[in-house]
């Protein structure tokens, strides 16, 4: 994995470059990336979102980086009223025809969301592909875009704070202090982590889950 660029040479146009190539990839293996994932259980992470959410139905949930919408048809199948996002023009479409879901086209380094209008956001998998540079920007677009003590979930896969590419996609992996600062320094307080999959050793658990809360 190559590491990132200084922030001297990371300008809009490099940015820009990180974010096509990275939604090319996906856009590129859309059907595929469907048929290899669309039975992965991730149900702990959704019940991880959940519990520190209000007990009640049609809870607004914005399903960030949602692919081809398995988790928005699992929200919707609990009773709550989740929204999708992601770049990539054909998940979206996906999104929507498996879902029935509204899914916003939008690219994670350039989100235009309404202020406090979810309850949660489920992150799983998607923000590592931010740049560590950008990544307090978005989270405080999402801080924003959440309503008063609303919850953030966020499934990533762990490193040892390097970022690059691994083939055509972007991605940054943080350890947990590393990635507990960020979200601190962003307006949010940690309500629970864990490491995935469950019952391994550390050394084989490569996903850091985080629930945190707006404060």
């Amino acid at each position: 994995m190559a590491s990132t660029p200084d922030d001297s040479t990371v300008d809009d146009a490099t940015l820009e470059a990180i974010s096509q190539r990275t939604i090319g990839h996906y856009e590129r293996r859309a059907e595929a990336f469907w048929q290899a994932t669309r039975d992965h259980d991730v149900d702990a992470n959704r019940r991880a979102l959940l519990r520190h959410l209000p007990s009640r139905s049609k809870l607004r949930i914005l399903d960030l980086g949602c692919g081809p919408g398995r988790d928005l048809a699992a929200f919707t199948a609990l009773g709550h009223a989740p929204v999708g996002l992601d770049g990539s023009p054909s998940f979206c479409a996906m999104a929507r025809d498996h879902s029935g879901c509204e899914v916003l086209e939008q690219d994670l380094l350039a989100l235009d969301l309404p202020a406090a209008s979810f309850d949660g956001v489920f992150a799983n998998a998607s923000l590592f592909h931010v740049p560590t540079r950008e990544l307090p920007r978005v989270l405080r677009d999402l801080h924003t875009a959440l309503v008063p003590s609303g919850v953030l979930f966020a499934s990533n896969p762990r490193g040892d704070n390097r970022e690059g590419w691994q083939g055509e996609r972007y991605g940054a992996y943080h350890d947990l202090p590393a990635w507990r600062a960020l979200l601190t320094a962003s307006g949010f307080a940690e309500l629970e982590h864990y490491y995935r999959p469950p019952g391994q050793p550390r050394s084989m658990q490569p996903w850091l889950a985080t629930v945190f809360a707006k404060v």
